[in-house]
């Protein structure tokens, strides 16, 4: 599977298992992600993304989503659209 880095984790809320990521590029709900770090390394799909706590289905390069994830994830950590 080909994997194309499309943004950087840039906040962790641990108690609700959401992160903050800064986007370079697009994603939309339904697409798999892969967030590699130091320490993390899992994949998931986006069943729902929010900007300023609106649901959006997709969003683009600069944009700040949040997204409920599975495990944990740390500031910095690397994400990456799976193809």
């Amino acid at each position: 599977m080909a994997e194309q880095e499309i943004g950087t984790v840039s906040h962790w809320f641990g108690k609700v298992k959401v992160i903050g990521i800064t986007l370079d590029d697009e994603l939309k709900v339904g697409e798999t992600i892969h967030i590699k770090g130091h320490t993390t390394d899992f994949q998931q799909e986006v069943s729902s993304m929010q900007i300023d706590g609106e649901d959006v289905d997709e969003a683009g390069s600069g944009d700040e989503v949040g997204i409920k994830v599975s495990d944990r994830a740390r500031v910095g950590d690397a994400v990456y659209r799976v193809e």
